[in-house]
């Protein structure tokens, strides 16, 4: 169990300070990194359907403006706090800067339970939020970034959106305050599967390193790997897809109601589908239900991906975990004492600071499309298709051959928005994942693949304060 004065952002500072010694950064740089920038805590009335008024409280956290604008989620959540919302800003940062995306970190969370709340509630709490923002200077297109994260998604940013440019009309650049919109809305398309599409590159490339895979008693490659996911959310649910679509095996999905395990494998789709009807993810046809839904966590398998909330792995339940691999595709499901547990045991985790990046990575191409106000293969689709056209039709002139329906469809093709989206997507998480690599194979003394992504994002913030002159 975590301790009551349990803090999440002090378990970063742990993390950081770790990775720090293995830096060659000067202490007050290392201090400067490491701390938040800027908080803003809030405290604002919303009128509630039933007549009475409720002081929400919530909080918008800069870490740093080494890179502007910052950038980061807004979740709605009962257990948001300062503590929680500080320590996501700095993933966010050392994230940014790990998947080379030029932002700075930010966070932003409001204490509610969205289930709780009508649609129009929380189009009152969003937008009333969003409002304080733009008094504080705390949002806008060059200055900080929201996007969803747990509790939100498009909806909730089609409110910002609107209401920022209500407040600031005339704005050309307005569209780009907010990433995660509704494709009408000036979104892009591959937005909502970016995070679980991002989990899925970054194991692929791990497990495509044979030596990495030889240290765990693994084959090469994702297929027929045994995959357990904690989470059906969006980034569970995205997660589980493109596994299972690649050939792994998803043998147990686990939600707050319960866990299910099943030998031959889950569709993530159809579970989906069953949770709607029934309001619980228990007792899926061919499925065996598991006693706790923490239970999952601790079955034999080769990936593990939790994809739920912060501290599900802790010093007392880690011993227990039979993963080979765990993926973190939350933000911060490990704690440290977990971490000494699996350095041990000779597992690898794969860090939330990078592996879970998608998100923000496809945001920042939201953000770019927003600020160039074109849509991504707009100019250049036809002139492809055009042009692949020509060249098979030579081809097939010269050669005497014909290819087939299906071959011709894929070799005349021209990128969609989607097709850039997910191909930029996958060259950064292919990037980062070998750039953290080569950083933990050329010191061995680094214990862990956390601390070489921290080394790798401690030093491009400090490259970066160093080259703005900050620093000497």
């Amino acid at each position: 169990m975590l301790e009551a004065n349990y803090s999440f952002f002090h378990s970063v500072e742990q993390s950081f300070d770790k990775a720090a010694k293995f830096t060659k950064w000067e202490k007050g740089l290392l201090e400067q990194i490491k701390a938040c920038n800027s908080i803003y805590s809030m405290k604002f009335p919303v009128k509630m359907d039933d007549g009475r008024i409720e002081v929400i409280e919530a909080y918008r956290v800069q870490h740093s403006q080494h890179k502007t604008p910052c950038k980061g989620g807004i979740r709605f959540s009962m257990a948001v706090n300062q503590d929680e919302v500080m320590a996501l800003a700095s993933l966010m940062t050392y994230k940014c800067a790990i998947v080379n995306v030029p932002f700075g970190g930010g966070k932003g969370g409001i204490k509610i339970n969205p289930k709780a709340h009508s649609a129009y509630e929380l189009e009152k709490i969003t937008r009333r939020y969003t409002s304080e923002l733009v008094k504080k200077n705390f949002i806008g297109p060059g200055i900080d970034v929201p996007a969803p994260d747990y509790g939100t998604g498009e909806r909730e940013m089609a409110w910002i959106v609107d209401t920022y440019q209500s407040l600031k009309p005339g704005e050309i650049d307005s569209a780009g305050c907010v990433t995660g919109k509704p494709v009408s809305q000036g979104g892009v398309r591959g937005r909502k599967e970016a995070t679980g599409l991002g989990v899925f590159f970054g194991i692929r490339e791990v497990c495509n390193m044979p030596d990495v895979m030889a240290k765990l008693g693994l084959t090469t490659g994702i297929e027929g790997k045994k995959v357990v996911v904690q989470g059906l959310g969006n980034v569970g649910y995205h997660s589980a897809k493109f596994f299972r679509e690649h050939g792994a095996i998803v043998v147990s999905i686990a939600e707050f109601e319960g866990a299910i395990y099943k030998e031959d494998g889950i569709n993530e789709e159809a579970l989906f589908q069953h949770r709607k009807a029934t309001g619980s993810i228990l007792n899926f046809p061919g499925a065996t239900n598991l006693a706790k839904n923490t239970d999952a966590l601790e079955l034999a398998c080769d990936i593990l991906i939790p994809a739920a909330l912060e501290n599900v792995i802790n010093g007392d339940n880690a011993p227990r975990v039979q993963a080979k691999i765990i993926g973190e595709a939350a933000n911060g499901p490990l704690t440290p004492e977990a971490d000494e547990v699996f350095a041990q045991k000779g597992t690898l985790v794969v860090p939330d600071m990078y592996l879970n990046a998608g998100g923000v990575t496809v945001s920042y191409f939201e953000w770019l499309k927003n600020l160039s106000h074109v849509r991504y293969g707009r100019m250049e689709k036809r002139f492809t298709e055009n042009m692949n056209h020509h060249i098979l039709s030579q081809l097939e002139g010269l050669t005497g051959k014909k290819v087939s329906d299906a071959e011709r469809r894929f070799i005349e093709h021209g990128a969609d928005e989607v097709d850039l989206v997910h191909s930029g997507l996958e060259e950064t998480m292919i990037t980062a994942t070998r750039e953290i690599m080569d950083i933990w194979k050329a010191n061995p003394a680094i214990p862990d693949m956390r601390t070489a992504a921290y080394v790798c994002a401690i030093d491009k913030v400090g490259t970066s304060y160093t080259e703005l002159g900050i620093f000497p």
